[in-house]
């Protein structure tokens, strides 16, 4: 199963995400990136005849998947007589946004990201990547030892040592280098406070013996309650 968001207009790009990954995963995405076959004739061969009926199967999927998943009111001026390829341009025609609108919406979210300790510094990091990916798409490079910084400056106060040691020396970090490191440190913190989490019980569970044996001494009238 695969699920197709509706178009609202403003979520074009993971609307036609939706479409083309759930057309190809039904093996029907043929008129989506092919043209129209030319129209059969008594000459044309088996295999003209068996492309032109997989287009025209394709074609009638996607049409109809698609045109299920657009609001009603953002159907308006879109072509009617048209194929499924013509149908998805003149969708993303109307719905294109430019290359620098997205650049700036994606240094937005990276320079703004913040770990408050709640994830894993793993997966903090990777999302970080992630978006240095889609900027470099987009022709905005950004360094690793940019994201080095911005990652180090944006981790918990725990991880402050890691921050002093990177400042503290002239070489830059890779990615694959921070990734060692802060996983390493994550793994540390988490195993000093799995270990101050056992005291804190092991003591918590002496303390409680020690209560009810004397409670029992008391009880049975070997010793006295204070006061």
């Amino acid at each position: 199963m695969v699920t197709i968001e509706v178009l609202t207009g403003s979520n074009f790009k993971k609307w036609k995400e939706d479409i083309e990954f759930a057309m190809e995963m039904a093996d029907v995405d043929l008129s989506l990136v092919m043209d129209k076959p030319g129209d059969l004739t008594a000459a044309s061969t088996n295999d003209e005849k068996l492309v032109h009926a997989v287009w025209m199967k394709s074609n009638r999927i996607c049409l109809l998947s698609m045109r299920r998943s657009i609001l009603d009111h953002l159907k308006s001026g879109l072509p009617t007589d048209c194929t499924a390829k013509e149908l998805i341009t003149a969708i993303s025609e109307r719905y294109r946004v430019s290359s620098n609108a997205d650049i700036g919406s994606l240094l937005q979210v990276l320079f703004n990201m913040k770990n408050d300790g709640n994830g894993g510094v793993r997966d903090y990091v990777i999302h970080m990547v992630d978006y240095q990916t889609k900027l470099k798409a987009l022709k905005a490079d950004l360094s690793d030892t940019c994201i080095v910084h911005q990652a180090l400056n944006t981790l918990p106060p725990e991880f402050s040592i890691i921050k002093t040691n990177y400042n503290s020396q002239d070489e830059s970090w890779s990615i694959n280098d921070l990734f060692s490191r802060v996983v390493a440190e994550e793994e540390k913190l988490n195993k000093e406070k799995g270990q101050v989490a056992l005291y804190v019980a092991g003591s918590n569970s002496h303390k409680g013996k020690k209560s009810k044996t004397y409670t029992n001494k008391v009880a049975h009238g070997t010793t006295k309650e204070p006061g």
